[in-house]
């Protein structure tokens, strides 16, 4: 790789990171990493802190500080685990409707970002940024935090090439 495409590389990065933060913000008014554990219980309903902290890529005790911000905005709420000694994690119905703004705010920018692109292009872009995220994808706990903000029912798990990349590289 040249090391312009590099740099160019790294600009997107930046670009498409601070333009998702900041759509996360308006449309949630949570804090990313907010906002990022709300899209964690809400693709995995009952889902428990360890699963969460595995997407967010930080300690437990930041992921319990992050559940406890949400529970005390009335956005999730701790049930009883499976097995009595742990906790699941459960959006409440404002949970809901905060996990689906955010979703949509995010989505809506990205497909207006793409649209600006003829569809040859889009192409182009699906065929290399997947390729790219399999190439960056390390292991069940990396990929879990690639994708900690993706909607999974637009990019199921069966043609996800970040979840592809992990079944094939043990």
């Amino acid at each position: 790789m040249c090391s312009r495409t590099a740099n160019l590389l790294g600009a997107l990065g930046i670009a498409l990171a601070d333009a998702q933060t900041a759509e996360l913000a308006a449309s949630s008014g949570l804090a990313p990493t907010d906002a990022a554990a709300l899209n964690a219980v809400g693709v995995a309903p009952g889902c428990s802190i360890g699963a969460v902290r595995i997407a967010l890529g930080i300690t437990h005790p930041g992921t319990v500080r992050t559940v406890d911000r949400l529970a005390a905005a009335g956005l999730v709420e701790r049930r009883a685990g499976v097995d009595g000694r742990t906790v699941s994690l459960h959006l409440t119905a404002a949970g809901e409707e905060v996990w689906q703004r955010q979703a949509d705010a995010r989505i809506a920018w990205l497909e207006r970002t793409i649209g600006r692109l003829a569809p040859a292009e889009r192409a182009d872009v699906e065929r290399v940024v997947s390729a790219i995220l399999a190439a960056v994808t390390g292991d069940e706990e990396s990929a879990e935090h690639i994708c900690r903000l993706c909607d999974e029912y637009r990019c199921p798990q069966d043609r996800c090439p970040v979840t592809l990349a992990i079944g094939t590289s043990g």
